[in-house]
């Protein structure tokens, strides 16, 4: 309902479903925040003058509080939270929900999943029964099965678990291992073909984008001719790469350029995740990558990124061994870790290295990594891995490898890699957009995924002042609405979908922790997805109004 429908003749007799009285609106594009309030109706939002006499069902006086769009997750790993399968040791229904609830009481309405080259789809219907033993380890929610294209993935989606949207990026390691398998070879002309007719329609089906983890099995063991071919595709539907670079560590500006000369080659948007520079040898160098960011765009190149605020990262266990031990799935993983001469190498690599591999470890050390996620193993949640080993009277690698063994793979953890000045460096760059790099799965999960939209609007925001709360919200907003294509979102403006927050700019801070990584921030008051009230008071209400977005 347009603004002369509530405004008109017929107000009495075509209430507004709700209406935001006496708010400041900061609409997303980074404007001043302005008096204003918001009649909804139909899933669609309304700006009216404030004190416009209308009609609601119900109204709420938000009066002192700041009402913005919902905000955008522009990096999750939530693609299985809502889907039909799963089980395994995973079967609490609690813990998942709490899981699912986190960014939604951060104000996250829309999520977009399939990053860092890990989406649910899609592959060959030969590969699909392959590729599950990947997923399952990779999303760790136990059993997961993958989907043909992005219109089963949008099938599987329950809409009784969803309480926030979700869109999807076609990650290039699924698909590659989808086509392919998890050989170290590049592809031949026909299995590259395949890929390219996967993606292509995928992205007809409104999948999101293209997106690579180049330091994940299979993606590591592609080249740039593969990924330029791929990107070609994305360009052609006019949707982004988005990549996990090469290398974040020591070799972080060489994996930028490569980056960028995929971009320049293939015409397509390029989109850096969750950029950082992490370990001793790349501290202080967005110093250097910030600014050839800023120069590539200023010589024609549409690069932007997005950022979580912490000096942490997450991801999967395995991904701190080298490349080869992962060749042939998680099923050859295993098997190799049960040899000493495997274990070995792996110590004999992590000391000295290996040509195009980002060596985590290598580059910190087994110190400053603690487990996230071991279903099989909890009493070791939360700890680092040099003291779990040391109180054993093991080497790291035989822990890691014996806990892996155990966990069949499935194991997630924290690594404290960055610095404190890099982190406030990107949060503060013009091009970056705020994502939480989010992998929900029970157990001691970072804090990030339940507090990152929080900690910027909080801490860095209002405490440190590093971000006046118009440019904050717009990078969680506008910024990637425009990136991502998401049509009516991101913006309030008349016809916009109704997604809203609702919050005390004196209040809001993150509250989840290390020790206590799923605690709700304070002051998101209000959560209205698709027009209806989804968070009330800080508590979520019944509603269930997410839905999969489709973009053209």
């Amino acid at each position: 309902m347009g603004a002369t429908g509530l405004m008109g003749a017929d107000v009495t007799t075509t209430p507004a479903d709700l209406l935001l009285r006496g708010g400041t609106l900061v609409d997303g594009t980074g404007a001043p925040g302005r008096a204003a309030d918001l009649a909804v109706a139909g899933g669609r939002v309304t700006v009216l003058p404030p004190g416009t006499a209308v009609a609601a069902a119900e109204t709420l006086d938000v009066t002192g509080r700041v009402v913005t769009p919902g905000f955008i997750d522009v990096h999750t790993h939530s693609d299985a939270l809502a889907a039909p399968f799963g089980g395994g040791t995973h079967t609490d229904g609690d813990a998942l929900d709490e899981l699912r609830l986190a960014p939604l009481l951060q104000g996250v309405t829309t999520e977009i999943s399939g990053n860092c080259g890990i989406s649910l789809f899609p592959a060959l219907p030969e590969r699909l029964p392959e590729l599950a033993g990947h997923l399952r380890v990779s999303f760790g929610l136990g059993p997961v099965l993958p989907a043909e294209d992005f219109d089963a993935f949008a099938a599987g989606q329950r809409p009784e678990l969803r309480r926030n949207h979700i869109a999807s990026l076609v990650g290039h390691g699924t698909l590659r291992a989808g086509v392919m398998g998890f050989e170290d070879r590049p592809p031949t002309p026909e299995e590259l073909a395949a890929m390219c007719d996967l993606l292509d329609r995928a992205l007809a089906q409104g999948a999101a984008g293209l997106s690579t983890g180049l330091i994940y099995p299979p993606g590591v063991y592609a080249d740039t001719e593969e990924i330029v071919a791929l990107a070609k595709v994305a360009a052609r539907h006019g949707k982004p790469y988005v990549t996990h670079l090469r290398d974040e560590m020591s070799q972080v500006e060489k994996a930028l350029e490569e980056a960028l000369e995929i971009a320049v080659r293939s015409g397509a948007a390029l989109q850096v995740s969750h950029h950082k520079t992490a370990g001793r040898h790349a501290w202080g160098a967005t110093l250097r990558t910030l600014p050839r960011l800023e120069q590539a765009r200023a010589d024609g190149v549409d690069v932007l990124c997005d950022v979580y605020p912490y000096t942490a990262g997450s991801t999967v266990l395995h991904a701190m061994l080298p490349p080869w031990t992962s060749e042939g799935g998680p099923a050859a993983l295993l098997e190799r870790l049960r040899s000493k001469e495997v274990r070995d190498r792996i110590r004999a690599d992590i000391a000295n290295g290996v040509e195009g591999w980002e060596n985590t470890v290598g580059n910190g050390g087994w110190d400053l990594i603690s487990v996230a996620a071991a279903p099989a193993r909890r009493t070791a949640e939360g700890r680092r891995i040099a003291d779990l080993a040391a109180e054993r009277g093991a080497d790291p690698v035989d822990y890691v490898s014996d806990l892996l063994l155990e966990a069949q793979g499935e194991v997630t953890i924290i690594s404290h890699s960055m610095r404190e000045d890099d982190v406030r460096r990107v949060l503060a760059s013009p091009l970056s957009m705020i994502g939480s790099d989010g992998v929900p799965k029970p157990g001691r999960p970072h804090p990030r995924w339940a507090g990152s939209f929080a900690r910027v609007l909080g801490h860095y925001g209002r405490e440190q002042g590093l971000l006046p709360l118009e440019l904050a919200v717009r990078k969680m907003t506008g910024l990637p609405a425009g990136r991502f294509r998401l049509a009516g979102r991101g913006v309030v403006r008349d016809g916009a979908v109704a997604d809203l927050v609702v919050l005390d700019p004196a209040a809001v801070l993150d509250g989840a922790t290390f020790e206590r990584p799923l605690l709700a921030p304070a002051g998101v008051e209000t959560v209205v997805v698709a027009g209806r009230v989804a968070v009330r008071g800080g508590r979520p209400t019944a509603s269930r109004a997410g839905e999969v977005v489709r973009v053209r």
